[in-house]
């Protein structure tokens, strides 16, 4: 960008003495042989300094886009959390351990996100998925875990999936508000966000998670393939 500073200035200088001779040039008769080359030459003048104006433009654009998607990011990660209905730590505290999806609706639609996330459930724990739900309407609905002997296991993998909820409502509910206003959503629609594991917005939607595509694109978090794909969950 200093670059495009640098060219658009020499630009405007070039084409300041190319128009002091296309004026001198038209107002001596004897000089009207240069007027073609004069303007040609303010021509190519004019051009680049459009040109690096447009692609200065372009990129100060998207920094400043870039800056605002990173406080925003920031912002959320300051965000409080309970584990398990005891410890309360900030979201950040995630990074390079957990990809978090956070739920934001009324208490139904957690309700049916829980039940359409159980045939997902082991695979999404293999690929370090924790679930945040937020109930916008402040009915938060009783999950319902099998506590038969045969299965244990299962239950006790739903329960750390589900273990996470937000902690302090008014500043989730602000910062969720925000986000909906700057996509052109609803207030009342519900929506999902997920996370990548160095705690970047991966991608987000209307409606129900999809279980489905998370377990399909998302890397397991252990074996051979541990550490080299760390953040690696698509672009942002």
């Amino acid at each position: 960008m200093f670059f495009y500073l640098a060219f658009i200035a020499s630009g405007s200088l070039g084409g300041l003495i190319a128009t002091s001779q296309l004026i001198g040039a038209l107002a001596n008769p004897a000089r009207a042989a240069e007027v073609p080359e004069i303007v040609k030459g303010l021509g190519i003048d004019v051009a680049a300094v459009a040109v690096f104006a447009f692609l200065y433009s372009r990129d100060s654009k998207a920094s400043n886009a870039q800056i605002a998607r990173l406080t925003r990011e920031e912002n959320l990660s300051n965000l409080k959390i309970r584990v398990s209905d005891r410890k309360i730590i900030p979201l950040n505290s995630f990074r390079g351990i957990a990809r978090l999806v956070i739920l934001s609706g009324p208490g139904s639609f957690i309700a049916e996100s829980f039940k359409l996330s159980e045939p997902f459930t082991e695979m999404l724990l293999d690929r370090g998925v924790l679930v945040v739900p937020f109930a916008t309407d402040g009915e938060f609905p009783t999950f319902e875990f099998d506590e038969s002997e045969d299965m244990t296991l299962m239950t006790s993998k739903r329960k750390r999936l589900w273990q996470l909820l937000p902690f302090d409502i008014s500043e989730w509910s602000k910062w969720i508000d925000e986000q909906k206003s700057l996509a052109n959503v609803s207030s009342e629609s519900p929506v999902y966000m997920s996370l990548r594991l160095d705690g970047r917005v991966r991608g987000s939607g209307v409606g129900y998670p999809p279980w489905n595509a998370f377990v399909a694109q998302l890397p397991p978090v252990k074996g051979m393939w541990s550490g080299l794909l760390d953040g690696m969950d698509g672009r942002v």
